[in-house]
């Protein structure tokens, strides 16, 4: 079928986006509008809040919002919100809290709270001559500039940390950053980072116009290329941890607790050794920060690249956690660099966003940094546990058992029929489905 570009779609009612949609791409089956209008929220202020969050906004997309209790954290017990689709990251994340309760649970530190922006610049100019300029004239100027854009945040303890010039001519012609730290205290500090730098591409712009120091070709080769902070935050970084006698660490498996302390350390020894391996083992510790990322109303895609940015920061991608055994101790732990807030953006709109802090203690910034950093670490040892155990597939299939029978349209009787005769034996697709067929004696 060939279809045609549309212009205004922007500009459509609701239901006009959902008519052109229907007819010019599913036929116009009324299935399909059927399916968009029961998403819809019957409260009409509330689904039209939600429509505002974003752009031509037609249904809302659900994902299922579940609690992991017993996370003693910092002698602190809470419940964690999770947004996740996925079978067994709650159980997992639930059954490695309830692991360390009496183990003293999940201890933090915050380790740094700095983010970054850049102002990225192209300037044909010697660069000694630049950097005079930059130490003995612009730092005060960019700093004198965003007075007014920093009052606020100053008043509540952030603000500009530090500016530097950086020289990268040697990897592009004429290139050099403005490269700035902020602490921006309880917001994750995009709007105020960005604004901050724009301002520095100006003062930048207006002070080399004015300067003695460079000559008029120099002036007319500057050009500013953008002004933005980064996600990447290596210097706004929390550590959770567990540690426990190795005697302690008994296991239901069978196993002995020095056998599964060895067998854990081997397991993140490869994940730090392993491309491969460490891909898949650090999804795992973003399974568990992203539905709690999520459910706070920040935003996973920045936790996620500068997550996996750091894991590979010395040219090869490794574990974010790590594990050591010394001296009959066992201690598991991650570094998380990671940046969310608590005030702006959906926090104050979003009303399971506002349950989901609330349920937390309405925590600061640097309390949540530390909620996300052990909600990762749990996850991944909940993993590590089942797969030098029993298998990642025994857990992960029964969550699943419940997804192929509403596949099969079950009812509530077969599904119980399921648990029961699954009770004991390990969950796959095609045991399901030939238990299911002999039930309807197909």
């Amino acid at each position: 079928m060939n279809h045609k570009p549309i212009e205004g779609f922007s500009k459509l009612p609701k239901q006009g986006k959902i008519d052109w949609l229907v007819n010019e791409y599913l036929e116009g089956n009324q299935e399909y509008q059927n399916i968009l209008k029961q998403y819809w929220n019957d409260d009409a202020d509330l689904q039209k809040l939600h429509e505002e969050f974003s752009e031509n906004t037609i249904s809302n997309f659900y994902m299922p919002y579940g609690i992991a209790p017993n996370f003693l954290i910092d002698g602190k017990l809470l419940a964690l919100p999770m947004a996740v689709e996925e079978s067994s990251v709650v159980a997992a994340a639930s059954k490695a809290a309830k692991f360390w309760i009496d183990k003293g649970g999940f201890k933090t530190t915050i380790i740094n709270t700095e983010k970054l922006g850049h102002t990225h610049f192209i300037f044909n100019v010697e660069s000694h001559k630049l950097l005079h300029f930059f130490n003995f004239n612009l730092k005060k100027k960019l700093l004198e500039a965003t007075e007014d854009i920093t009052a606020n945040m100053r008043k509540r303890g952030g603000g500009i940390l530090n500016i530097s010039l950086v020289d990268k001519t040697a990897e592009m012609p004429n290139y050099y950053q403005l490269k700035a730290s902020f602490d921006t205290v309880d917001s994750m500090g995009a709007n105020f980072i960005n604004s901050c730098l724009e301002q520095f591409g100006k003062t930048l712009r207006q002070e080399v116009a004015t300067s003695e120091d460079f000559t008029q070709d120099e002036k007319n080769s500057l050009q500013i290329v953008m002004n933005i902070l980064s996600n990447f935050t290596p210097d706004c970084i929390v550590r959770a941890e567990v540690s426990c006698k190795m005697e302690d660490l008994k296991d239901d498996s069978g196993i002995s607790p020095e056998e599964f302390a060895s067998k854990f350390k081997q397991a993140v020894t490869i994940a730090e050794i392993e491309p491969y391996r460490a891909t898949t083992h650090n999804k795992g510790v973003m399974n568990g920060v992203d539905a709690v990322v999520i459910a706070t109303g920040n935003d996973f895609r920045a936790t996620e690249a500068c997550a996996h940015a750091y894991a590979a920061r010395d040219g090869q991608y490794r574990s974010l956690t790590h594990c050591t055994t010394d001296n009959g101790v066992f201690r598991f732990w991650i570094d998380l660099p990671i940046s969310v807030g608590v005030v702006g953006g959906l926090t104050n709109l979003h009303p399971l966003v506002k349950f989901s802090l609330a349920l937390l203690g309405k925590p600061s910034a640097q309390e949540l940094m530390s909620i996300l950093a052990v909600s990762g670490l749990a996850q991944n040892f909940g993993a590590l546990r089942s797969l030098v155990t029993t298998g990642i597939q025994k857990g992960h299939m029964k969550m699943h058992l419940l997804n192929i029978l509403n596949q099969l349209g079950a009812t509530e009787e077969e599904k119980q029929h399921f648990v029961t005769y699954f009770k004991d034996k390990t969950v796959s697709h095609h045991e399901v489905i030939n238990e299911f067929n002999r039930m309807r004696g197909n």
